[in-house]
C-alpha cells in the first residue's frame, strides 16, 4: 500500500510528480501515534527514483534529495529561491550528505557519532518517510525521518521554515530502542553544504568589556572551528554567530551570505571543513568536546536549534531577515515596548542605605526615566555582601542596609511614580556563604583538587533537581514576596573551572549538557508563572547572549564596557544578529566623551542609565530629559524598524546607520565622528530604506547647549529644519559628520 504525504503543493506538476515517485515504489510510510516511524530492523527502503523534499521561504530554497538507489538522505540546494525544483531530479549528482555519520563510508567530519551497546561504532541513516506540518500561514515545520538499518536508532531531523522572515530554523532529535544505553559522541543541529568559489567567513570574537570584535578571512582547505568550552559564560571569547559570504566578500548590499547563530547557552561549536573538491559542510551544534552522553533506550536527545538566514543582497539584509524573525519568535516580547531605566552602580557600588537609595528613586522621577534598578550588594547577613567575596547564595535583604526589606523600596518607588527593579546571581556562590556551608554538595567542585574561584565564587550544581528548586524559590519567593517588583536583572559572572558534579556521579560527560537544560527548565517554570516580566540577560557583560536564553528573557546586557567609543564597535557587532530592542546601553560616567556623545551612542538601541544624577550640571540634567523625551517619542522606530548601516567604523573615522519603520513615513539616523584629520573630507551618506517618492523633513535632535557647532562648522551646513525626496535622500544623500573627533549627530526624519 502506497500512502502519499500531504505536502503544500504548489501546483499541480509537483502532485502529479509526487505520485509518479510513489507509484514506482517509494514507500512513504504513515507514522505511528508517538511519532516515531514504523521500520522493521534491518530493513532498507526499496529502491526506487529520487525523492525531492523541496522548503522554502520567500526568497531561499532548500531541497533534500532521497536517493533511491543508496535510500540515504542528500542537500541537494540551498541559496536563492527556485521557482521549480523539478530540475534537481534529473541531475546526476545526489548533493551532500544532509546528516553525516561516522563508523561506514564517510571520510571527513560526521555530523553524528554513537557506539551501540553491542560496541559497534558504526552508524548508518536511512531515510524512511518525512512530514510537513503547517504550524501558521507562513510558518511550516518538516520532519524527516531517518534509521540506521541494523539497530533501532532512529534520527528525525526537523526544520522549520519563516517564509515571511527569510529564516530556517534547524534542530534533531536522538532515540533508539537498543536494550542498553548507547553512547553518542556527536549530535550536531545542523550540517549545511555549499559549493563556491571561495569563502569568507566573518566571526565575532573578544574578552570582557571588548566584545563582538569583527574578524573576516577566507577559508581554505582543511577544518575552521570556531567554539567555546566554558560552560555557563560560554561566550565569553567567541559568540555564537558567524556570517559566510560566497565567492567574493560581502558588503551591506551585495554578495551572497549566509548569518547563522545558535540558540545555546552553554559550550557550542562552528565546524567549518573544505574538502579536496572546493566543497563547505558546515556543522553547527553543541560542542561534542568531553561531552560524550550516554542515552537510555526510549529516550529523547534533543539539540539546540540553529538559525540561519541566506541573502544575495548582502549583508544588511541577512540583518533584517533575522531582526524580523528575533522580534516575532527569538526574544520574549520581541513586539513590545522596553523600560527606560536608571541603574545605582556607578553611583553607589556596594556602599549604600536605605536613604540614598531613596534619593535615586527621586533622580529616577527627575530624569523621567520608568524604573529605579537595586544592583549587587543588597543581601546576605551573616556574611553581608559589602564587597564580591561574600554573601552569594543567601538571597535575604541585609538588614544593616535595608532594614524595612525590599517591600519598603518598591512602595517608595510607587509613591514617586516609577517601578523597581533588582539584580540577581542565583546560579552562583561566595565560598563565604551560608549557603556554602550548608550546602556543600549543592557546588561543582572537584572533590580531591583546590577550589579555584573566578570573581571570588563558584557555581551551583543545577542539574541537582534540589538545586534547581532552590534557585526556582529564591525568584519566585522574591516576587511572591514583593508583587511590586517589576524588573529583573539576571547575572551570570562565572564559567565553569575544576567542575565537578556529585549528583551526575559517574555521568560527568553529561555536566555542560544538562547544566544548560537544568538552566531552560527553571525559565520555563517561571516564566509559566511570570510570562511577560521583563528580565534582563547578563553575563558579565555578553558573556551569554544567544536565542536560546533569549526566548525566556526581554533584553540583554551588551557588555561591561560603556565607553561610548568602545561601545560603537560592540554595538556594531551586535546589531547584525541581534535587533536594538534587546540590546541595553547604558549611559554612564566611562569614556572621555561628551554627554552628548555617550548619549547618543545608548540611544542606538535599548537606552539607560547607570550614572550620578546628583552631580550633573543644570545643563547636562536638562540636556538628558530632552534626550528621554525624545528617546520615548523614537525608541519605537529604533526598536521594531529596519536597521541599514551605511557607514562603518571598521571603514572610515565615523559610523553612520539608521532605523526606518515599516510604512517608510520615519527613520532615525545615527552618525559618530570618530577622529577626523586636517583637510580630511567626509562625503555625503547615501540613506537607505526610503520611499523614493515621499517628501521628508530632517530635524536634529538631542542638541547640546555647550561646545554646539554652528552652521557652516565641520563637514559642510547642517541639515536641520530641511526637506528632501527620498528619491534625493538614497541617491545624492545627507551630510553627516563634524570637524570634531568624538562628536556626533542624530537626526529625526519624518515624512
Amino acid at each position: 500500500m502506497v500512502v502519499i504525504i500531504l505536502l503544500k503543493l504548489y501546483d499541480m506538476k509537483k502532485m502529479i510528480f509526487l505520485i509518479f515517485v510513489a507509484m514506482n515504489g517509494f514507500c512513504l510510510n504513515a507514522q505511528d501515534p508517538s511519532g516515531t516511524p514504523p521500520q522493521t530492523p534491518g530493513a532498507r527502503p526499496q529502491q526506487a527514483k529520487d525523492l525531492l523534499i523541496p522548503l522554502r521561504t520567500n526568497n531561499i530554497s532548500l531541497v533534500y534529495r532521497v536517493n533511491g538507489r543508496d535510500g540515504r538522505l542528500y542537500q541537494a540546494y540551498l541559496g536563492a529561491a527556485l521557482d521549480n525544483t523539478d530540475i534537481l531530479a534529473q541531475t546526476r549528482d545526489a548533493g551532500h550528505p544532509a546528516y553525516a555519520t561516522f563508523g561506514t563510508d564517510n571520510l571527513f567530519e560526521p555530523a553524528v557519532r554513537a557506539t551501540h551497546n553491542d560496541g559497534n561504532p558504526s552508524l548508518e541513516l536511512n531515510y524512511v518517510s518525512h512530514e510537513i506540518e503547517n504550524i501558521r500561514p507562513d510558518v511550516n515545520l518538516t520532519r524527516i525521518y531517518l534509521k540506521d538499518p541494523a539497530y533501532p536508532f532512529i534520527v528525525t531531523l526537523f526544520t522549520k521554515t519563516y517564509a515571511t522572515e527569510d529564516v530556517i530554523e534547524q534542530w534533531t532529535e536522538i532515540k533508539h530502542d537498543e536494550k542498553k544505553p548507547v553512547t553518542i559522541f556527536n549530535y550536531a543541529s545542523s550540517m549545511l553544504h555549499f559549493d563556491a568559489e571561495k569563502y569568507w567567513l566573518t566571526q565575532f570574537h573578544g574578552d570582557w568589556a571588548e566584545e563582538m570584535k569583527m574578524t573576516e578571512s577566507e577559508l581554505t582547505a582543511g577544518i575552521k572551528i570556531l567554539d567555546t568550552k566554558l560552560g555557563t559564560r560560554a561566550h565569553m571569547y567567541q559568540t555564537p554567530v558567524f556570517m559566510l559570504s560566497l565567492d567574493e566578500k560581502a558588503d551591506e548590499e551585495n554578495g551572497k551570505v549566509l548569518a547563522g547563530t545558535l540558540g545555546w547557552s552553554g559550550n557550542f561549536r562552528f565546524l567549518f571543513e573544505v574538502d579536496e573538491k572546493g566543497s563547505l559542510r558546515i556543522i553547527s551544534g553543541i560542542n561534542p568536546f568531553a561531552s560524550e552522553y550516554s542515552l537510555d533506550p526510549g529516550k529523547v536527545f534533543r539539540t539546540p536549534s540553529m538559525i540561519f538566514t541566506y541573502s544575495d543582497k548582502g549583508m544588511g539584509q541577512t540583518s533584517r531577515n533575522l531582526h524580523h524573525w528575533a522580534m516575532k519568535y527569538g526574544i520574549l516580547d520581541g513586539t513590545g515596548t522596553r523600560y527606560t531605566l536608571l541603574n545605582n552602580w556607578e553611583a553607589t557600588g556596594f556602599n549604600f542605605d536605605e536613604k540614598k537609595l531613596t534619593s535615586i528613586l527621586d533622580d529616577t522621577k527627575k530624569m523621567r526615566l520608568d524604573v529605579f534598578l537595586l544592583d549587587d550588594g543588597w543581601f546576605a547577613n551573616k556574611y553581608p555582601r559589602n564587597n564580591d567575596r561574600a554573601g552569594l547564595g543567601d538571597w535575604q535583604e541585609n538588614r544593616a542596609k535595608l532594614p524595612d526589606g525590599l517591600g519598603y523600596l518598591v512602595k517608595e518607588a510607587d509613591a514617586r511614580g516609577v517601578k523597581f527593579g533588582i539584580w540577581i546571581e542565583p546560579e552562583m556562590v561566595n565560598p563565604k556563604s551560608e549557603l556554602y556551608e550548608t550546602h556543600p554538595d549543592w557546588i561543582l567542585k572537584l572533590p580531591n583538587r583546590p577550589e579555584h574561584y573566578f570573581r571570588n565564587q563558584l557555581v551551583l550544581d543545577l542539574t541537582n533537581p534540589k538545586v534547581q528548586d532552590f534557585v526556582y524559590n529564591v525568584v519566585d519567593g522574591m516576587l511572591t514576596v514583593n508583587p511590586g517588583i517589576a524588573f529583573i536583572k539576571w547575572d551570570c559572572n562565572r564559567m565553569m573551572t575544576n567542575a565537578y558534579s556529585p549528583f551526575l556521579k559517574d555521568k560527568q560527560s553529561h555536566l555542560y549538557i544538562d547544566y544548560v537544560n537544568s538552566l531552560y527548565g527553571i525559565l520555563g517554570k517561571l516564566r509559566q508563572k511570570y510570562p511577560h516580566l521583563p528580565v534582563m540577560l547578563c553575563s558579565g557583560g555578553g558573556g551569554r547572549v544567544d536565542y536560546g536564553a533569549l526566548k525566556y528573557f526581554t533584553e540583554f546586557w551588551a557588555s561591561d564596557n560603556t565607553d561610548g567609543l568602545e561601545r560603537i564597535y560592540i554595538q556594531w557587532g551586535y546589531s547584525y544578529f541581534f535587533p536594538a530592542i534587546a540590546v541595553c546601553n547604558h549611559v554612564t560616567s566611562w569614556g572621555k566623551q561628551s554627554l552628548k556623545f555617550r548619549t547618543d551612542v545608548a540611544m542606538m538601541g535599548k537606552m539607560g542609565y547607570d550614572i550620578e544624577v546628583d552631580k550633573m550640571t543644570d545643563n547636562e540634567l536638562k540636556f538628558s530629559q530632552d534626550a528621554v523625551r525624545n528617546y520615548n517619542r523614537i525608541k519605537d522606530i529604533i526598536y521594531t524598524g529596519d536597521l541599514y548601516r551605511l557607514v562603518s567604523p571598521y571603514k572610515e573615522n565615523r559610523a553612520v546607520l539608521m532605523y526606518v519603520n515599516r510604512d517608510k513615513t520615519r527613520a532615525v539616523l545615527f552618525g559618530y565622528t570618530l577622529n577626523s584629520r586636517y583637510g580630511e573630507t567626509m562625503n555625503k551618506v547615501r540613506l537607505r530604506g526610503l520611499d523614493p517618492l515621499k517628501t521628508y523633513k530632517i530635524q536634529e535632535i538631542n542638541v547640546s547647549n555647550e561646545g554646539r557647532r554652528g552652521p557652516g562648522m565641520g563637514f559642510g551646513m547642517t541639515e536641520n529644519g530641511r526637506t528632501y525626496t527620498g528619491n534625493y535622500l538614497m541617491n545624492v544623500g545627507l551630510n553627516v559628520g563634524t570637524g570634531s573627533p568624538l562628536s556626533s549627530t542624530v537626526y529625526e526624519i519624518t515624512e
